[in-house]
């Protein structure tokens, strides 16, 4: 398990922590932009991030006009990560096409790294490595098709945004839809990735309150924490965040207004001008990388796309980069 001892022992000290009613954040200045190469990307999104053996390692979507792809990046210190090298997964057996939002993590049982990600379907790939980037899988889908609770209830939205976690007995598998939604599936966790069925409902709400890119995370002994990314009524992204006992909820709202938000531009402080107005798709920092997606609620890091508030234009072409937050409100 790439987890060392210190880590380990600090995370399970800080678990009885417990989380604020409100959040405070700084952000950085953008960390990381769409490189000056052939590829000619217009923004970078969606990242996954892990700490693991001494380095960060970035999953991202790669956005241009002609569609989405996926792009692998590690560095050991935050001011390296604009120069870190960009490996491009079309080029590894993940393949070309469309793929997007990427989540990475260590499923122990198995000792192999998945990545899950969309696919127009809800696809994976496995890696023994995590930093050979040529060592990812073909990918698979964890579904046949679409689940029809998903089809009746789509609208005009779209099925995106895939989210894995496990619990001791089973692994759990969110998604959203841009209409409101927010689905749950599971299987066992000895039967994972197979047999992911059973789709349920586990949150609604109007479309741009409960829009896409949900995270739930381990908080400790039976709590968890979901954050779901909303339009705001000025346009701009923003988080919101739930807690419950349980992966199959019920799910008690923390920060989840505009007024009192995880994340949003209201509770972030920049050093200078805000170089974003939206707090958008994004990952808890994980030093536990394994399937149980165990953070401690003290100190947290939030690595978010943002956006110029002049950028406009097609959604796709959007010039999105890379950011982080810091909480300066720790309750522990």
């Amino acid at each position: 398990m790439p987890l060392d001892d210190s880590l380990s022992a600090t995370l399970t000290t800080r678990q009885t922590a417990n989380l604020p009613s409100t959040f405070k954040w700084s952000s950085s200045a953008a960390l990381v932009s769409p490189k000056n190469d052939a590829r000619k990307l217009a923004g970078i999104k969606d990242p996954s991030i892990v700490f693991s053996n001494g380095k960060y390692h970035v999953f991202a979507s790669t956005a241009q006009a002609s569609g989405y792809n996926l792009v692998y990046f590690s560095f050991t210190d935050f001011a390296e990560a604009n120069s870190a090298e960009f490996h491009y997964l079309d080029q590894t057996p993940i393949g070309s096409g469309y793929r997007a939002a990427p989540q990475v993590f260590y499923f122990a049982p198995q000792s192999l790294w998945y990545l899950v990600f969309q696919n127009g379907n809800a696809a994976y790939s496995t890696n023994k490595d995590i930093s050979n980037p040529t060592g990812w899988s073909a990918p698979k889908n964890f579904y046949n098709s679409q689940p029809s609770i998903i089809t009746q209830n789509i609208g005009s939205g779209y099925w995106v945004d895939m989210w894995v976690i496990c619990d001791a007995s089973n692994c759990h598998l969110f998604s959203s839809d841009d209409n409101g939604h927010l689905y749950r599936s599971q299987t066992s966790l000895s039967n994972f990735p197979s047999g992911m069925g059973s789709t349920v409902i586990a949150l609604s709400d109007s479309k741009n309150a409960l829009f896409e890119a949900s995270n739930v995370y381990s908080i400790g002994e039976s709590k968890y924490l979901l954050l779901v990314e909303a339009i705001g009524s000025d346009g701009a992204r923003y988080f919101r965040s739930w807690t419950a006992s349980s992966l199959s909820g019920p799910w008690t709202g923390l920060a989840n207004s505009e007024s009192n938000p995880f994340a949003r531009s209201n509770n972030v402080v920049f050093s200078g001008t805000a170089w974003t107005k939206s707090i958008s798709h994004g990952e808890v920092v994980r030093t536990n990388v394994d399937q149980t997606m165990t953070i401690s609620p003290c100190n947290l890091r939030y690595l978010y796309q943002g956006l110029s508030p002049s950028a406009s234009g097609d959604y796709n072409t959007l010039p999105w980069k890379l950011g982080l937050l810091t909480q300066t409100n720790s309750a522990c």
